[in-house]
C-alpha cells in the first residue's frame, strides 16, 4: 500500500504531466474540427487502455497525434466526421496488426518496412503539407483561405504574438517549463487577442458547468477507410523512437519487457477507441518523455493519475466552452512553428540516419514521395482515390522495396536506433 505522502506525491506529479501534455493534446482537435472535451476523455481512456496491454510497466502518455491532423481535415470536408472516424479506427487496426507482425518477425520488421528513408520524407510531408494552412489562420482566414475571419492587421499581430511566445519559451525557458511551449503561445496569443476585442466570452457563459462530452460515433465508408490506413506508417516508427527513449531514461529495457509488439498494440488499441468515441488518434507523447526525465517520476501510476485527470476534466464543459473561445490567428502563429518543427524531424531523421542522396536510388525515393505529398498527386478517380500522405507513403515503401540496393556505408539498424534515441533526448533537454 502506498502512504498517504506517496499517494498524494503520485497525483501532483500526474497532475503535472497532463500539463505538460495539455497544449499539444487539445491543439489537435481545436485545429481537425474535433472536441477537445471528447479528445481529453479518449486521451485519458487511451492510456489506460495502453496501461492495460502492457501491464501497467511503461511511464508514458498517449494523447492527440500531430501525423493526422492534414488526413483528418480533408477526410472530414470529404466524407464528413463520421466516417472520418471509422477510418481512424482502422488506423488504429493497422497499429495492432504491426504490433502482431513484431511479435513474431522481431523488431527488425518494422526498419525493413520503413527505414528512415521512407519515414524521413513522409513526416516532411505531414508538416509542409500543411503550411498554407497555417499561414491562412495566422492571417486571420480559414484553413483554405477562402474566407476572411479577422481583419489583417489584427489577425497579424495576434499570430506573431503567439509565435514569438511559443518559440521564446522552446528556447529560453528551463525545466518543465520548456516542454510547455504552445501553453505559453496560446495565453500570450488570448490576451493580445482580447484586448483587440476578438475574444467572445459568451459561449463560457452559456456552457453548464458539468455535462456528457458530446461524443461522436463512427460510420464506415471503406474510401474513407483506404486513404487513412497509410498514414499510421509515420506515428508507428516514432513509436519505437519514443519507446527507445523512455528505455534509456529509466534504464528498462522496454523493447524486450513488456516488448515492442505489446506497446505497439496497446498505441493501436488506443487509437481505436478513440475513433469509437470521436477523439483524434493517440500516440506516445515526447514531452512527456523529458518531463519523466526531468522529474524522475518513473512509477507508471503517476500516469495513471494523468490518465484520470484528463477523464475527469472532459466532463467540466465550461473548461471545453473557453478552448473552443481561442481565436483562429492564436493558432495559426503556434501552427507556423508546430508544421515546420514536424518538417524538420522528417529532415532530422535522414541526418541521423545518415541517409546519402546522392545515391540514385535515395534520391529518387526522397524527390518522388515529397512532389507526391506536398503537390498533391492524386491517383485513381471517382469512388476511389489516393493522394497527400496516404499516398506518398505508400509510394515510399514501394520504391523502397523494389529498387535494388546500392552499396553504401549506412549503419546498422542499432545505430539508427540509437541515433533516434540520442536525438529525442536531446530534444527533451
Amino acid at each position: 500500500m502506498l502512504s498517504t505522502d506517496s499517494f498524494l506525491k503520485s497525483m501532483l506529479s500526474g497532475a503535472q504531466m497532463l500539463f505538460v501534455a495539455f497544449g499539444a493534446l487539445v491543439l489537435v482537435p481545436l485545429l481537425t474540427g474535433l472536441n477537445p472535451s471528447v479528445a481529453l476523455f479518449t486521451a485519458g481512456m487511451g492510456t489506460l487502455l495502453f496501461q492495460w496491454v502492457t501491464h501497467r510497466s511503461v511511464p508514458i502518455f498517449l494523447a492527440s497525434s500531430f501525423a493526422f491532423i492534414a488526413p483528418i481535415l480533408y477526410s472530414t470536408q470529404t466524407w464528413g466526421v463520421s466516417d472520418t472516424l471509422g477510418g481512424l479506427m482502422a488506423a488504429g487496426v493497422v497499429y495492432m496488426l504491426l504490433g502482431v507482425f513484431v511479435k513474431f518477425n522481431g523488431v527488425g520488421f518494422l526498419h525493413r518496412l520503413m527505414p528512415p528513408l521512407v519515414t524521413g520524407p513522409v513526416i516532411m510531408v505531414i508538416g509542409l503539407g500543411l503550411a498554407p494552412v497555417a499561414v491562412n489562420m495566422a492571417l486571420g482566414k480559414t484553413g483554405d483561405g477562402s474566407a476572411e475571419l479577422f481583419p489583417y492587421v489584427d489577425a497579424l499581430i495576434v499570430s506573431m504574438s503567439a509565435l514569438l511566445a511559443t518559440l521564446l519559451a522552446a528556447v529560453f525557458a528551463r525545466g518543465v517549463f520548456r516542454l510547455i511551449p504552445i501553453l505559453f503561445g496560446v495565453a500570450v496569443g488570448m490576451i493580445v487577442a482580447a484586448s483587440m476585442g476578438m475574444v467572445s466570452t459568451a459561449p463560457i457563459g452559456e456552457a453548464s458547468w458539468f455535462a456528457v462530452p458530446d461524443f461522436v460515433f463512427p460510420t464506415f465508408n471503406w474510401q474513407a477507410i483506404l486513404f487513412m490506413i497509410p498514414v499510421a506508417i509515420a506515428p508507428a516508427i516514432e513509436h519505437v523512437g519514443d519507446i527507445l527513449a523512455i528505455s534509456n531514461i529509466t534504464n528498462k529495457d522496454f523493447i524486450k519487457k513488456p516488448g515492442l509488439h505489446r506497446t505497439l498494440f496497446g498505441d493501436g488499441l488506443a487509437t481505436f477507441a478513440a475513433g469509437a468515441f470521436g477523439g483524434p488518434p493517440n500516440t506516445t507523447y515526447s514531452e512527456v518523455t523529458g518531463a519523466v526525465m526531468l522529474t524522475k517520476a518513473f512509477n507508471p501510476i503517476v500516469m495513471t493519475w494523468a490518465a484520470i485527470f484528463a477523464i475527469l476534466l472532459a466532463w467540466v464543459s465550461k473548461f471545453g466552452a473557453v478552448l473552443q473561445t481561442i481565436p483562429t490567428p492564436v493558432m495559426g502563429g503556434i501552427m507556423i512553428l508546430l508544421f515546420g518543427s514536424i518538417a524538420t524531424v522528417g529532415l532530422n531523421t535522414l541526418i541521423k540516419a545518415r541517409v546519402d542522396l546522392a545515391q540514385s536510388r535515395n534520391l529518387v525515393i526522397v524527390a518522388t514521395t515529397l512532389v507526391f505529398g506536398i503537390g498533391g498527386m492524386t491517383v485513381g478517380n471517382g469512388e476511389f482515390s489516393l493522394q497527400g500522405i496516404s499516398l506518398c507513403g505508400i509510394v515510399a515503401i514501394f520504391l523502397n522495396a523494389v529498387l535494388p540496393e546500392e552499396k553504401s556505408n549506412t549503419p546498422s539498424d542499432l545505430h539508427e536506433e540509437k541515433a533516434v534515441v540520442d536525438d529525442l533526448i536531446d530534444h527533451a533537454r
